[in-house]
């Protein structure tokens, strides 16, 4: 493959996705939960969580933790469109991802200097995405497209450029390991620990208890 000038992901972001391992998926509803949503993550050990643009308030409660909780990083998820994209660039979002890989979106990223995780669970996914400079993608959905058995087969081609992925869609405590031990994994992302019925019912604790637990599991595997 010819060379890339210009990666879609900044080394820093690469480095602290590869560090933290679990990236703590968001959706909010209510602009008052932000704060208290982030702190019960950090509280945790969870410190790098990706609030999807879902709701008509996401990047306002992105830029209200940016301000009020400094020690969680934050990037954008559901990211679909250009406008997005410069928006995301224009708060200061650390990173961002999408579900699909549209290449007119990681072009977009790149022009604004956005690091950025294209959706991938095919063989074209994962070549469009290396087309644009991606080495880091988002492998969605991961447990109904064949979890692990089928990130190995699908990434195997590629393993000589030094891929590696985000899961994210039915990862959860239970099945966390199977990715967490893989090499191809940088981090999983992980929307149970702060599911939508939890934030609604502004249930803080069980929230720090979920984030405490991965970050546990997390400390054996490091450790094995």
């Amino acid at each position: 493959m010819e060379p890339i000038e210009q990666q879609a992901m900044s080394p820093a972001v690469i480095q602290k996705i590869q560090d933290r391992k679990v990236i703590a998926v968001l959706v909010i509803q209510e602009i008052t939960d932000a704060i208290p949503l982030a702190k019960a993550l950090a509280a945790g050990g969870v410190d790098l969580i990706e609030l999807t643009l879902r709701t008509p308030i996401a990047l306002d409660a992105a830029k209200l933790i940016m301000e009020e909780v400094p020690e969680i990083t934050v990037g954008l998820g559901t990211v679909l469109t250009v406008g997005q994209v410069k928006a995301a660039a224009e708060i200061g979002v650390a990173f961002a991802v999408a579900p699909g890989c549209n290449p007119r979106i990681i072009s977009a990223a790149k022009e604004y200097g956005l690091s950025f995780a294209p959706g991938v669970t095919t063989p074209t996914d994962i070549e469009m995405a290396l087309e644009q400079g991606c080495r880091v993608m988002k492998y969605f959905p991961s447990e109904t497209s064949g979890g692990m058995k089928h990130l190995r087969s699908m990434a195997a081609p590629y393993q000589y450029l030094g891929l590696s992925f985000i899961p994210l869609g039915g990862v959860n405590q239970a099945n966390a390991e199977s990715y967490l031990s893989s090499p191809l994994i940088s981090a999983i992302g992980g929307s149970w620990i702060a599911k939508s019925p939890l934030i609604q019912a502004q249930d803080w604790g069980r929230i720090t208890e979920n984030a405490r637990s991965i970050r546990s599991l997390i400390t054996k595997i490091n450790t094995q």
